[in-house]
């Protein structure tokens, strides 16, 4: 009986040894192929990097010069915004001087009217004269708070 298990022991050894040979070869194959794409992976990552490095240079010289555009921007907007509140304070300054005599115009003008109005419908003159002196006191009472008004809103809308 041993010369028959020699015989299939030999066989499998015969077996293992075409399996085992079977296997290098594919793995060296493998191997061989992976080692070819790694080289075409390195070769493509070589030349991404030269090719994005300079590309990317670019981008950052670029956003620096706009940068630098904005920040001369940044300095014409606030002189805009200077030029807006002289502007504002002069106008308020007119508006101040422009106040009182508009002011009085009208409730001399209010006054008239409305002493006119009440020598007309009534006749005498006096109470003529004391309605356009009520008319008048009225009248400049209401435009001081209309401007009072308008200066606020207007005050209000320039903070916004």
């Amino acid at each position: 009986m041993l010369p028959l298990s020699s015989a299939a022991a030999a066989i499998a050894y015969l077996a293992l040894s075409f399996f085992l040979v079977a296997v290098g070869l594919a793995l060296g194959y493998a191997l061989f192929r992976l080692g070819g794409m790694l080289g075409r992976a390195s070769s493509l990552i070589g030349g991404v990097e030269q090719e994005l490095v300079p590309v990317i240079n670019k981008a950052g010289g670029s956003i620096d010069r706009v940068n630098d555009q904005l920040d001369k921007l940044d300095v014409v907007t606030d002189s805009a915004v200077d030029a807006v509140e002289s502007v504002d304070t002069v106008l308020r300054a007119i508006a101040g001087v422009v106040k009182l005599p508009a002011q009085k115009l009208a409730a001399w003008t209010a006054g008239l009217l409305h002493g006119l109005t009440a020598l007309r419908v009534e006749r005498d003159l006096s109470a003529a004269m004391a309605a356009a002196r009520f008319a008048a006191r009225e009248r400049e009472r209401s435009f001081g708070e209309e401007f009072e008004t308008e200066a606020d809103e207007g005050k209000n809308e320039s903070e916004e």
